[in-house]
């Protein structure tokens, strides 16, 4: 199986990379820059389940695109889909399917606008990973696992081709018959997470410290209440693990769109939080602190352009 994996940023590289490690076809599609630094310093992870050091990985770039391949393997930010999807079309063909690993809902919606829906799988990963300076891949939990399926929950020849392709690297796989409801609970938790702690600018234990803890939990039973409008609210069992980490004292524990506004980076807020704001049947005004989260990240996306521009 013929795998092209859209960047080698921290999501796509370390799984990339792991499948590369274990003799899969993997390529990875880059920007030029990106290329020539793999080039030179071949692609590095550092984890707590083995490091890894892959020299010269196999790259192209977008204008040298010419085959389709069976299955691309796609991890950008949301800010990016557009120019990815753009950079990735040459490689689209009658039998290639699509697994992104976005979070939140709304990729779904453009890619199948834009190449179909019978090539789109649904997916989500678990798993927390930087790049450093340096470009090397820091993997910072003990989590690391890939969940894929079909959409409509099937269990196809394909998704078992690709599971079999998927098994065997220094990672968790797993094929899902929900993956749609999971990637809702896995949403309505981020979501709620990167909404408080941006809100609050904290992570979860000065959060608690604070005596804010219930603020945590209302965030969350309003995502909570938006994804079952929708149809997939989170069994309570989920919903008290979602409870549990937002709540422990002294957690460290904090959503990674907080540490791309300390480094002054771009943020997924319309995709993670205002996408969810606008499936709310009462908006803004029936989620107020989610709204109001929407709103600072607004705020800080307008300052961020307002700074770059002058």
């Amino acid at each position: 199986m013929r795998i092209l994996v859209v960047g080698v940023g921290a999501i796509g590289g370390y799984f990339g990379g792991r499948l590369l490690e274990a003799g899969r076809d993997v390529t990875f599609l880059v920007r030029p820059r990106r290329a020539a630094q793999l080039g030179k310093t071949g692609l590095l992870i550092r984890s707590p389940f083995g490091d890894a050091s892959l020299p010269a990985p196999p790259t192209v770039t977008a204008d040298a695109l010419r085959e389709p391949y069976d299955l691309i393997l796609l991890s950008c930010k949301a800010y990016d889909l557009a120019a990815a999807a753009e950079s990735f079309a040459p490689a689209i063909g009658a039998k290639t399917a699509i697994l992104p690993l976005l979070n939140g809902m709304s990729h779904l919606d453009f890619l199948v606008a834009r190449f179909g829906g019978g090539g789109m799988l649904g997916g989500l990963c678990l798993i927390s990973t930087t790049l450093d300076a340096d470009g090397r891949i820091l993997h910072l939990n003990d989590l690391h696992q890939l969940v894929f399926g079909e959409r409509d929950g099937a269990v196809t020849a394909r998704t078992e081709a690709i599971a079999a392709a998927l098994t065997g690297g220094r990672f968790e796989t797993r094929l899902s018959k929900t993956i749609v409801p999971e990637m809702w609970d896995k949403w309505v938790f981020i979501a709620a997470t990167a909404g408080i702690n941006c809100l609050m600018r904290a992570a979860v234990g000065d959060i608690v410290a604070a005596g804010a803890a219930d603020l945590a939990i209302a965030m969350l039973d309003e995502c909570c209440a938006i994804a079952a409008a929708q149809g997939f609210a989170p069994g309570e069992p989920t919903r008290q693990r979602m409870r549990a980490i937002l709540t422990t004292p002294g957690s460290t524990f904090a959503a990674s769109m907080l540490r791309d506004i300390e480094r002054n980076a771009p943020i997924e807020a319309d995709h993670i939080i205002g996408d969810l704001v606008r499936r709310a049947a009462g908006g803004p005004r029936d989620h107020p602190l989610l709204g109001t989260a929407h709103a600072h990240l607004k705020a800080y996306e307008a300052r961020r352009a307002r700074e770059r521009a002058s």
